[in-house]
């Protein structure tokens, strides 16, 4: 019997929800969003449990913890006055041996450990004793390697796929994660615990927002734009979101659920389930990397992208832009390089709403709908535009566009319409692809490539 994914979960690891809930209306609130996690987890059937902390850094490849029954107190090395947290958790060597196999055959190092007093880290305690504290469920634990990018990090959820699916069981998957990360760096009153600044707390709601539509390969997306604007760049953000939509599946059909949203030592600590739904949002729209083995091309000092040099955020030839307006997800990105722009793969979605202008091509059983070219194609370009104006270009400055159309003969008429109407006096070169499926059920799709700046 193959194995299934039957939730994933997002909780914060930092101990005071475990160990002082009542000295803080918000960490109570937190406690019982672990607790709702746990009955959820309870009611999807899961047999095992794996998790992703990013309070267990590697440095050398990926570290999967072993130990058929590791037996320890714990004491936080920065809450210490917190307390104790004596453990016996129950962890699958097996799995985490086939997980070490798949993911090193997929090019990657990872090792498994398994001795006697290997430290687990704090993240990791809080979310099993919290979420399994009956030992009801088998566990796994996978580290977070500092230096890896989204390249290294989407295959090792690949390889965590891999395992799942031989191991015959139910798995719920499990990052811990705080959104915004920033710690207070002195220690606080527990009532005036606040999230560390405004535009942390802005960007918080802009993924929490995506997380409750239930749209996981956005938030992994968004990733792009966040970096551009927060003040203190790490990935560790979004590498829990990287691996979370590889292992889980790279769209956005999922139910999300928002159990609770409070500040924790001044990050943004959110306790969230995402559960498979072929009836949500759908696919991503966006013409990303889907990494399936690892060939060692980590950026160390770069970017987030795997292959992107390194370059400070100021330099124009790594900006990227801010596509949609606000509040609407980006749904596609723009690179500058030189004088020019490059857009991903833009189609026809509403970036407010995620609907599709003129209809869907197929419903979610993949039966064929009837749907409207024309408005397809006039909300595509509306969306180019809308990119490269928020890019500082505009659509007169379009100079090639790559065009992909699922059914050329039927189409091609209504399209090259609305196509004329707003670039037959700019002259851009065109090409026109007949493709057979476009990732979401949509039936046209630009790649275009603009001048930089507004003519004048």
């Amino acid at each position: 019997m193959s194995g299934t994914i039957v939730l994933g979960a997002l909780v914060p690891g930092i101990p005071h929800p475990l160990l002082c809930p009542d000295d803080n209306p918000g960490w109570a609130r937190l406690r019982a969003g672990f607790e709702a996690v746990r009955d959820r987890i309870k009611e999807s059937g899961a047999e095992h449990l794996l998790i992703y902390s990013t309070m267990w850094p590697s440095v050398i490849g990926h570290q999967i913890q072993a130990d058929p029954e590791p037996t320890w107190v714990h004491v936080d090395e920065l809450f210490h006055d917190l307390g104790s947290i004596p453990y016996t958790f129950r962890i699958d060597a097996a799995f985490a041996e086939s997980f070490r196999d798949r993911a090193e055959a997929r090019g990657l190092h990872a090792r498994t450990v398994a001795y006697h007093g290997f430290p687990i880290d704090t993240g990791s305690v809080v979310a099993l004793k919290l979420l399994n504290p009956d030992n009801d469920l088998s566990a796994c634990i996978v580290s977070s390697n500092v230096y890896a990018d989204r390249a290294e990090t989407i295959v090792l959820g690949k390889a965590a796929r891999d395992a799942i699916s031989t191991s015959g069981k139910k798995t719920a998957i499990v990052v811990v994660m705080t959104l915004s990360n920033r710690l207070f760096t002195d220690f606080i009153d527990p009532a005036e615990d606040h999230i560390h600044s405004p535009k942390d707390e802005e960007w918080n709601a802009k993924l929490l927002e995506f997380l409750g539509a239930g749209r996981l390969e956005d938030v992994a997306q968004l990733s792009r734009t966040i970096h551009d604007q927060i003040r203190v760049h790490k990935v560790v953000n979004f590498k829990p979101m990287w691996w979370l939509s590889s292992v889980m599946g790279q769209h956005n059909r999922y139910t999300g659920e928002i159990h609770a949203h409070e500040a924790l030592y001044g990050t943004g600590a959110a306790v969230v389930t995402l559960t498979p739904d072929q009836e949500s949002a759908g696919d991503k729209e966006y013409d990303e990397e889907d990494v399936d083995v690892y060939r060692g091309n980590r950026a160390v000092l770069g970017g987030l992208e795997s292959g992107e040099a390194s370059a400070p955020a100021s330099d124009p030839a790594s900006a990227l832009s801010e596509p949609a307006p606000a509040p609407a997800a980006p749904t596609s990105a723009a690179r500058r390089v030189g004088d020019l722009l490059y857009l991903s793969g833009v189609g026809p979605r509403d970036p407010g709403t995620d609907a599709i202008p003129g209809g869907p091509v197929c419903d979610g059983d993949g039966a064929k709908l009837e749907y409207d070219i024309a408005a397809q194609t006039e909300a595509a370009i509306d969306n180019v535009r809308r990119i490269l104006e928020a890019s500082g270009s505009s659509l007169e400055q379009v100079v090639d566009i790559t065009a992909f159309l699922i059914d050329i003969d039927r189409d091609f008429s209504g399209y090259n319409a609305v196509y004329a109407a707003h670039f037959s006096e700019i002259g851009a070169d065109r090409t026109t692809l007949a493709v057979r499926a476009l990732p979401t059920p949509i039936a046209v799709e630009f790649k275009v490539i603009a001048r930089a700046g507004t003519a004048g």
